[in-house]
């Protein structure tokens, strides 16, 4: 009998279908019937091949009205829904007929538990993957290459990338397909640099890659900023001939030295593909936007029409980015009308978003919540767009509000959606204890748990609100550390004044041979000021410039100058700072002015107040302060005196503000 759930789901699929494929008429029941010759009708052959014919043009409302007229159905039956329903996004009905599949006893064969744990890695399912993986194994599929594969595609798609590494090492055969499979996991899981070590063992088994390797070797070339590495593959790429053979490769050339930065190595790329489709149109307009060329990049908008190629999604993306980046309200606005024009702003959920997040950024929230609020389907990607800018507005309470909306409606969220609602609630001021847990459970729920992005979202939100214990414990839990988890929970030490625990983690992470990066050095620094460690203090700065190679910015050196200034060793701050990289920071100088303040250090304080009077001679904070400072030690004239010259000099203080809201009672 055929499921409500998938009755009223039928219809529904069919506009969708149509939708997504104009072009494509379903086959009305008339036409089936000539499809299907009355003499075998009643054959599982024949309804295999119409249902096929509907799955591959999209009807799958007729789909699965063939298939319940089937008295009788095989393991192809199955699988041609189960893809179907897959195809179209629709997981859960897709899990749900393997299930009735299993219930009416129809023994899967390899292609069935390959499109069952396609679905999972579609759909995020890494615990209903590895059951489905489980019963492939029992039933002995354990070792089809096939099946494997699929498998080794859920692992990688959730960030277990050593576990599928070692899946795929255990193949007795390894085809062309399974060795692009964990090239595309190198690139989605942020491993660039090992791709090129996949690739000479696959040179070493005598398999040699096709056009799509070489695109993932581009790619994840692009993704690290690799650019001598992705210059050797341009070269392979040449010396192969795929250059003059594939448009996909010259395509992804010019995403690849536009992603670095190379902006004339992608015009070069660009200008030797011919014919050009909409997709390197596409990516010159991206390039010019990602590197701030507004005309250069609108130029190449205005000749792509020329040449007879409408505007895509990716082209209206790349120009809101760029007004979005650009603060450029007034391009942006042009954009929208365009958008408009041609139907964008009904039709695409990426459009929709890229707007509400380009006025977002661009300071018209009220025109963003508008765009929002217009939209008849509601989709992750504007809800993402929605929270983020709201989320910058400090509007904490509407982010979670939104959240909450987005569950209620059944609508998909991700790791965006979680962690920024999470950072929300943490900085709201109805944050609570049981706020976090109620989420910390959705995440589980949801299988987001192993997620890096959100695992490090929630060691902060458990810190912000003083539950270091919490954030100790996710990254205990953590399948696999890196710089970023490493940095959160030094982080998370760091502001709860916890710096030896901080200085901790930095030595457990040189001994797993992670590499630790700016950000981190910063947190150690800023866990070590709030504990008053300065000698540990000193270690980790010079550490940093010895041992990493990595050169200090302003805020290690902001930071340092802090920690000297909290210990009274004022002259040591002042001499740090005349080795910092800018040494006419007068927020720095006014930093250790205050501390020669606290500390009554009248000899340092005179040095600092002449260096940042003629730093900032025009700036009345500077010159209220350091007047404000001869008048602590003692000399009245000079702070006098110092007060007359900036009133000749008319300078005068911003009067600040104040408002006090209060609630009447009746």
């Amino acid at each position: 009998m055929r499921s409500k759930k998938l009755v009223n789901l039928t219809r529904a699929i069919s506009t969708i279908a149509c939708k997504n494929n104009p072009t494509t008429i379903p086959l009305t029941s008339l036409q089936l019937d000539t499809y299907i010759q009355p003499s075998d009708r009643d054959t599982i052959y024949s309804y295999n091949k119409a249902i096929d014919y509907q799955v591959k043009y999209g009807s799958l409302s007729y789909a699965h009205q063939l298939f319940d007229e089937m008295i009788v159905r095989d393991v192809v039956t199955w699988n041609a829904m189960i893809s179907g329903y897959n195809k179209c996004g629709f997981f859960e009905e897709a899990v749900w007929l393997y299930r009735q599949m299993v219930v009416e006893g129809v023994c899967e064969s390899s292609s069935t538990f390959s499109t069952v744990l396609s679905v999972c890695c579609n759909a995020g399912w890494c615990r209903r993957g590895l059951e489905v993986f489980s019963r492939a194994v029992v039933l002995g599929f354990g070792l089809n290459v096939f099946v494997v594969s699929a498998v080794i595609s859920v692992y990688m798609g959730m960030n277990f990338f050593d576990v599928g590494f070692r899946l795929f090492s255990g193949l007795s055969e390894r085809k062309l397909a399974v060795w692009n499979l964990v090239l595309r996991g190198c690139c989605d899981s942020g491993r660039s640099r090992e791709l090129f070590g996949v690739f000479r063992s696959m040179g070493e088994e005598g398999v040699r890659g096709n056009a799509l390797t070489f695109c993932y070797m581009i790619r994840g070339c692009g993704n690290d900023e690799l650019v001598e590495e992705g210059k050797q593959v341009h070269c392979h790429v040449v010396k192969n001939g795929w250059c003059e053979v594939n448009i996909f490769v010259k395509n992804a050339l010019v995403d690849f030295y536009s992603a670095c930065g190379c902006l004339l190595d992608a015009e070069k790329s660009f200008v030797v593909i011919s014919p050009k489709d909409l997709i390197s149109w596409n990516s010159m307009v991206s390039a010019y936007g990602n590197g701030g060329l507004i005309f250069e990049a609108l130029e190449i908008f205005s000749k792509m029409q020329y040449w007879g190629k409408k505007p895509s999604v990716r082209s209206f993306v790349g120009l809101l980015t760029l007004c979005r980046e650009e603060k450029n309200i007034v391009l942006g606005n042009q954009i929208h009308c365009f958008v408009k024009k041609t139907g964008f702003d009904v039709g695409s959920a990426y459009v929709q978003s890229a707007l509400i997040d380009m006025y977002g950024k661009c300071g018209e929230i009220e025109t963003s919540v508008s765009i929002f609020q217009g939209d008849h389907e509601i989709s992750l990607e504007s809800c993402n767009s929605m929270m983020t800018s709201l989320l910058q507005y400090d509007m904490f309470d509407d982010v979670v509000e939104l959240f909450a909306m987005m569950l209620a409606k059944g609508i998909r969220f991700d790791e965006v959606s979680i962690s920024t609602t999470l950072k929300a609630l943490s900085l709201s001021n109805c944050a609570s204890l049981m706020g976090f847990l109620m989420l910390h459970c959705c995440v589980i729920k949801s299988g987001f748990v192993i997620n890096s992005a959100v695992s490090c979202s929630l060691i902060d939100a458990y810190s912000r609100s003083g539950h270091v214990k919490c954030s100790h414990q996710i990254f205990e839990e953590l399948p696999s550390v890196n710089v970023v988890s490493f940095t959160s929970i030094i982080n998370a030490y760091a502001r709860n004044g916890m710096g030896m625990q901080g200085l901790g983690m930095l030595k457990e992470m040189t001994e797993k041979d992670v590499k630790p990066d700016k950000v981190t050095f910063l947190c150690v620094l800023n866990g070590c000021n709030h504990s008053g460690l300065v000698e540990e203090g000193k270690m980790v700065f010079d550490l940093m410039k010895t041992v990493y190679n990595i050169p200090p910015d302003l805020k290690h050196y902001s930071c340092m100058v802090d920690l000297f200034g909290r210990a009274g060793l004022l002259e040591d701050a002042e001499e740090l700072l005349k080795q910092a990289p800018r040494k006419d920071d007068s927020v720095l100088w006014s930093s250790l002015l205050r501390s020669c303040r606290i500390h009554r250090n009248e000899d340092v304080g005179r040095r600092v107040t002449t260096i940042l009077m003629d730093l900032e001679p025009e700036d009345p904070e500077i010159w209220l302060q350091a007047s404000n400072f001869y008048a602590e030690i003692g000399e009245f004239e000079t702070s006098s005196h110092i007060r007359e010259v900036a009133v000749a000099r008319k300078m005068r203080l911003d009067i600040g503000n104040s408002l006090i809201e209060t609630r009447g009672h009746l």
